[in-house]
């Protein structure tokens, strides 16, 4: 099964890809995909829009896992963010991928097994997990490999 994880956002995605063998997860492909603040907000959308049909074409994966919100501080942020949310799984679900949602509480406990982990746990055992090679990756790209992690590990066939 491919499973791709998106953590939702407006200026920046993050898209982790992997390929899973006998519950086993490996490695196929992550990016942080940010968007212009000169563009306009639609544009931005639009773009978030294409970035995700665009991955889904080249990677077909077989289910999404992404993130649920939680509220910000900043209410603008948020109203945005969950825009950028409704764009993404429109696009998951128009290219045939079943979606998924998980908490950051249900992340932390299926890559570390506590639901208080710090930001740098779940990404240390991301790439543990997924034995990925000491490169640079930002945060958004690690938080949706850590998402595709959990839907693998918590999903089962009816």
């Amino acid at each position: 099964m491919r499973i791709i994880g998106i953590d939702p956002g407006f200026g920046r995605l993050g898209i982790g890809i992997i390929d899973t063998q006998n519950k086993k997860e490996l490695y196929a492909h992550s990016l942080c995909f940010e968007t212009s603040p000169k563009d306009s907000f639609h544009t931005r959308l639009q773009s978030i829009g294409s970035v995700v049909r665009d991955t889904c074409i080249i990677w077909k994966p077989d289910h999404a896992s992404v993130e649920t919100l939680f509220f910000e501080k900043n209410q603008k942020t948020a109203m945005h963010v969950a825009e950028a949310r409704g764009v993404i799984v429109y696009e998951l679900l128009k290219n045939g991928v079943e979606v998924f949602e998980y908490t950051p509480l249900q992340v932390k406990i299926a890559l570390t097994g506590f639901g208080k982990a710090e930001k740098s746990q779940v990404a240390f055992m991301t790439e543990k997990i997924l034995k990925l090679e000491k490169e640079k990756r930002l945060d958004d790209e690690l938080d949706a490999l850590a998402l595709a992690i959990t839907h693998n590990s918590s999903f089962r066939e009816k």
